[in-house]
């Protein structure tokens, strides 16, 4: 890969359109009957990169590759057939060209057109890697995703299969009698999930703003206002750490479905990624990280406590006292604070112990009511909230619960989060004054679910770290070259 653009680059002044008459797709399925040998009068124009170029003296093949797709086609070059055939030989590779030509079937078998003429449509001044092995400079790939998409066609596979994701995902929730929407990015208060915001000012209404930290508030005002079946895919941003499994923004789908509780968030969740992965493996058996895993319905279920009890053989509940929870905490190695009830210990034993343990699908359970403000209560079991998470791989999908519809018992467990936040809790929930009002008039039962996309995609594509399925994670900012010793 070089470091910068050749010096010497040619100046030319490319075109500013060109009339492509075929796909690369196109060409190789409507002439895949060809014989070895045989030609055809059918011209076509395609365009792309010349990713491989080889020249023979009179006689030159090179290899056009089609961004969107990914496919590629061989372009056969004869010097008494194409006028500007010293031109195409000394083409760098990662040129864009258009080419036209004949489509062919050479004697050793590879669909070809057969290049007539050529237009240089952008020249490429650096490199793309060793052809064999593409980017493999991790930090560069991430930093240059333009590059690393040319130069390792499995990365740009990974966001066409991302693409499909999204695709099917709507068409899906659409046949479910779901409307897409859209909510406030920015907001005066940031609510719905624990987390740290990211603060703004506005000008005009000088004003602080928060990047939302999830559209859940909003969404269940929709419910409110008649919407009986909404979602929404969009980005949220939480001020927080980076990871294989984090980036500060990242991509969310949440939905919310009226006359619903948790159960039926399970029954959709394990429905629509089943759904998925049929569509995109033709199978709900895959394999990750070298594991084999089952997404068939229906799924595990089981409560955030037998599943502690099964990891550590100790029986916790959140109705123990704090003190015997907190003794439990330290022997396991989790850094205890002062504030802490038996929901937040109980929740961070499980964490700590349990999460990474579980490959799933599974659905834990019955999570506490300390740490789950906008849950509804178990209607069985005192403490706890009908809330679930679904863990697959040792880590969270997603995050449902029967939505706490009470708006007095909303307003009280919004002021304990604000208790928590005084008390240094800094992703401690906001109380947000508007939501409280639109639960007045009236917020029937309802079933909520929020699915992160990007671990969606991870699990669905066999990748192990979020940056591979985002085009342009966050990183630390590019360090100058320091100057060269004259």
């Amino acid at each position: 890969m070089s470091d910068g653009p050749a010096e010497a680059a040619e100046r030319f002044e490319p075109p500013y359109r060109l009339d492509v008459t075929h796909r690369v797709g196109d060409v190789l399925r409507d002439f895949a009957h060809l014989a070895d040998g045989e030609e055809t009068d059918q011209t076509v124009t395609v365009a792309g990169r010349v990713m491989l170029l080889r020249d023979q003296g009179r006689l030159a093949f090179a290899t056009l590759r089609e961004g969107s797709s990914g496919e590629e086609v061989q372009l056969f070059a004869l010097s008494k057939v194409l006028e500007g055939f010293d031109r195409f030989v000394k083409l760098n590779l990662g040129d864009w060209i258009g080419a036209t030509g004949e489509v062919v079937r050479t004697k050793r078998g590879e669909l070809s057109v057969k290049v007539r003429g050529f237009t240089l449509l952008a020249r490429a001044q650096r490199g793309f890697g060793d052809k064999f092995h593409g980017i493999t400079d991790t930090d560069l790939r991430y930093r240059q995703r333009y590059a690393d998409l040319w130069a390792n066609p499995e990365a740009a596979e990974v966001f066409r299969q991302r693409s499909k994701i999204l695709s099917l995902t709507r068409r899906w929730l659409e046949d479910q009698g779901f409307v897409e929407v859209e909510t406030p990015v920015l907001q005066h208060v940031a609510s719905g999930a624990a987390a740290t915001p990211f603060t703004t000012h506005h000008n005009a209404l000088d004003v602080d703003l928060k990047l939302r930290i999830a559209p859940e508030l909003f969404l269940k005002r929709l419910v409110v206002g008649g919407f009986e079946r909404v979602y929404e895919i969009g980005r949220v941003f939480r001020n927080e750490g980076i990871s294989t499994r984090h980036n500060p923004e990242f991509t969310m789908l949440e939905l919310y479905q009226a006359y619903a509780d948790y159960t039926d968030m399970m029954a959709l969740t394990e429905a629509l990624v089943a759904h998925l992965a049929t569509e995109l493996h033709g199978t709900t058996t895959l394999t990750y990280d070298e594991r084999e895993m089952d997404l068939s319905t229906p799924w595990r279920r089981a409560t955030m406590a037998e599943l502690v009890e099964d990891a550590i053989g100790v029986r916790l509940d959140v109705r123990q006292p704090v003190e015997e929870l907190r003794r439990v905490a330290e022997e396991h190695g989790v850094e205890v604070e002062a504030g802490w009830g038996p929901g937040k210990l109980l929740l961070e034993i499980y964490e700590k112990t349990t999460e990474h343990q579980l490959w799933g699908p599974i659905f834990v359970t019955d999570y506490p009511e300390e740490v789950s403000p906008l849950s509804r209560s178990h209607r069985e079991q005192p403490g706890v909230t009908e809330r679930f998470e679904a863990i697959v791989a040792g880590r969270e999908l997603c995050n449902a619960f029967s939505e706490l519809v009470d708006p007095v018992v909303q307003r009280e467990r919004f002021e304990d989060q604000l208790r928590q936040k005084d008390a240094g809790d800094h992703e401690a929930m906001a109380l947000d004054e508007d939501y409280l009002r639109a639960m007045e008039y009236g917020l029937p039962p309802t079933g909520g679910l929020g699915i992160g996309i990007d671990r969606l995609v991870m699990l669905l594509t066999g990748t192990t770290s979020i940056r591979d399925v985002v085009l342009f994670p966050t990183l630390k900012p590019e360090q100058p070259s320091p100057p060269t010793a004259s």
